[in-house]
C-alpha cells in the first residue's frame, strides 16, 4: 500500500502508543512486553512524506509516536573482506537486513553531543534511484522509510570493519557491503583512536 493509498483510510487518531528510543514500545504508558505483538505491531508500521509513523490496517489508521527510530540494531554479522564484505544486522524484533544501497547505513549527527548517530534503513520508502544511491553526504538522510538506530556497541563493531574509501577527492571512513561504500561519520577522537587503529583494511581502498 502507497502513501498516497494509506492516507485515505479513515483516522482513528492518536493511538497513546509510544516507542522510545531503545526500541521498547508503550500502550497507554505501560510496556508491551510481548515480542510477537510488538512484531505484529511492526508489521503494519508506516511512514508518511512528512515523517509521521502510522499503524495501517486495511481499515484504519493510527498515529504512533516515535521517540528516534522505530527500530534498534542489536547485532552485526560479517562474511568475506574488504569490498567483498557483506553485513547483515539484526534488530530489537530479530529481522535481519543485509547493508546494501537499497538498506543503507547512514549517519546523521546528535544536536546535543554532536556525536554521530548511526541508523539502518531497514524498509525503504522507494527503491534506490541508481547504484550510487548510497554515496550520499555523510550527514544526508534518505527520503522517508523504517530506520533503525544502530547500537553504540554495533557502531563500535561496525568501526572494526571499516576502512578508507575515497568519494569525490575525498577521503572518507566507512564500510563496505554488498559492492556499496557506507561513510561511518566523522568519529569522535576517542573512538577514532579505539577503533580506527584496529579497522581491518585500513588503506584506502
Amino acid at each position: 500500500m502507497s502513501n498516497a493509498d494509506f492516507s485515505q483510510l479513515p483516522l482513528c487518531g492518536d493511538l497513546d502508543m509510544r516507542i522510545a528510543r531503545d526500541g521498547t514500545w508503550y500502550y497507554r504508558g505501560s510496556p508491551i512486553s510481548r515480542k510477537p505483538l510488538v512484531k505484529l505491531f511492526s508489521s503494519v508500521l508506516r511512514r508518511e512524506d512528512d515523517g509521521a509513523y502510522w499503524l495501517v490496517t486495511p481499515a484504519e489508521r493510527g498515529r504512533v509516536v516515535v521517540e528516534d527510530a522505530p527500530f534498534t540494531a542489536i547485532e552485526v554479522m560479517a562474511s568475506g573482506t574488504s569490498r567483498d564484505q557483506v553485513l547483515r544486522l539484526r534488530t530489537n524484533i530479530d529481522e535481519e537486513v543485509v547493508v546494501d544501497a537499497g538498506h543503507p547505513i547512514w549517519v546523521s549527527e546528535d544536536p546535543v553531543s554532536g556525536a554521530p548517530a548511526p541508523y539502518l534503513r531497514i524498509r525503504p520508502a522507494m527503491p534506490p534511484a541508481t547504484p550510487q544511491a548510497h554515496m550520499r553526504p555523510v550527514d544526508a538522510q534518505p527520503p522517508f522509510g523504517l530506520d533503525a538506530l544502530i547500537l553504540r556497541a554495533v557502531y563500535y563493531h561496525l568501526v572494526e570493519l571499516g576502512a578508507y574509501h575515497v568519494i569525490d577527492s575525498k577521503t572518507v571512513f566507512g564500510v563496505w557491503s554488498s559492492g556499496s561504500f557506507f561513510p561511518l561519520g566523522e568519529l569522535p577522537t576517542d573512538e577514532a583512536e579505539a577503533g580506527v587503529s584496529t579497522a581491518r583494511g585500513g588503506e584506502t581502498a
